[in-house]
């Protein structure tokens, strides 16, 4: 037990949901005389949830929504108690969840830095010290004097996130932080998440940013209605999460939307599916429409969960014709480097780019060994430049 910071043992959580709201007094004491009595709806937000994380470990927690992950997060950081199980938390936890609690939307932004810096247990010297950096961490210098209730949801998060930052704890708990902020502000929390990777902190990561996940997550958990569905490595772990959203896309009625589509199959270009760095890569995809109707193709190109091109048929005439049509695909194996890959396709409506039709591993091929002197996934061209 020394080396885990987490331990989750076999923890559900039940909500009610009354059916009936009482939004004044007299409908509750009408309600008192009648017995009280009102009629409740289970929902179950988690069942049987068990897992592990190690000390240092970047964990993530990943899922659709509605899935239970903010529940989850919740009851690791104290917030609700779980009716069954146990939750064993090691060391002091910071929870970067709903980032702004305590905030006075009738204060300035610097009166809150210093009221939510002593909710974080730092006296007014320290927060001193640190005001500057908080300031310009969250872009919003100019913003400071302004009451808070004039500030956007996003601004308040953004300053709500930037004093967070400065707490000292063992363990951290994040919940959608890079949906927050332009690109620069992002830029920023990506850099903060290296640090705290590189230092060995502590971190459990929410988040449906696929890509957040597989950089800096050690492992993930895939969860879905409550259960925990996978834990693993995140690439494997991304894959899942992927599918599971496309399946539950169809599920949900896009595929009825446009009932008319089917992909045939994808056939590639040579016979043996296996290529040298020099040759051009080529796959045909096979479909058959029963009716008119504007539409658009995309593939993926995946090596070990990762996709490395993504393109689709925008701006391209396709036939709209019923029948069997088929469209090939062709680009030069250069780019890519030794290994396996994999082909998935999706067709979308074109006018709103709903999603109708989709194969997972429609197909694959293999990039033969080579003499290059290069590494990772991608090969780009490049060059070195030495100065004397």
């Amino acid at each position: 037990m020394d080396d885990l910071a987490i331990k989750v043992d076999g923890v559900s959580k039940t909500f009610k949901l009354p059916h009936e709201k009482q939004t004044s007094v007299k409908g509750a004491v009408i309600n008192i005389f009648k017995g009280g009595n009102r009629s409740f709806e289970k929902q179950q937000a988690l069942k049987d949830i068990s897992l592990e994380i190690k000390k240092g470990e970047f964990f993530g927690i990943v899922g659709r929504n509605g899935s239970g992950k903010s529940t989850l997060l919740k009851l690791l950081a104290g917030i609700y108690l779980p009716d069954n199980g146990n939750i064993q938390v090691n060391g002091k936890l910071t929870p970067f969840i709903e980032l702004g609690v305590g905030f006075n939307p009738e204060l300035t932004g610097r009166e809150n830095v210093f009221l939510n810096g002593a909710l974080l247990g730092f006296n007014r010297k320290e927060m001193k010290a640190m005001y500057i950096g908080i300031v310009e961490f969250a872009e919003l210098g100019k913003f400071m004097d302004q009451k808070l209730k004039n500030y956007s949801t996003g601004m308040q998060v953004r300053l709500a996130f930037s004093i967070a930052v400065r707490a000292v704890s063992d363990i951290l708990l994040v919940d959608e932080v890079l949906a927050v902020g332009d690109a620069n502000f992002q830029a920023k929390c990506f850099k903060y998440f290296r640090d705290l990777k590189r230092n060995k902190r502590t971190v459990v990561f929410v988040s449906h940013d696929m890509s957040a996940v597989q950089e800096f997550c050690d492992r993930a958990l895939l969860i879905d209605d409550g259960n925990v569905q996978f834990i693993g490595g995140t690439n494997e772990v991304a894959s899942r999460y992927m599918l599971d959203s496309v399946d539950a896309s169809l599920d949900q009625g896009n595929a009825k939307a446009n009932p008319n589509f089917e992909f045939i199959m994808v056939k590639m270009g040579k016979s043996s599916e296996s290529y040298e760095y020099h040759e051009k890569i080529s796959f045909t995809i096979f479909y058959h429409i029963t009716k008119n109707f504007s539409y658009d193709i995309g593939i993926s190109i995946q090596k070990n969960g990762v996709s490395l091109h993504e393109r689709n048929t925008k701006g391209i005439k396709l036939p709209n014709s019923t029948g069997k049509h088929s469209i090939t695909w062709e680009a030069p194996a250069e780019i890519l480097l030794q290994g396996l890959h994999n082909i998935n396709v999706a067709a979308f409506t074109r006018r709103d780019f709903q999603l109708i039709a989709f194969i997972n591993d429609a197909a694959s091929f293999f990039i033969k060994k080579d003499d290059r002197k290069v590494g990772g996934l991608v090969d780009m061209e490049s060059k070195w430049e030495v100065k004397q």
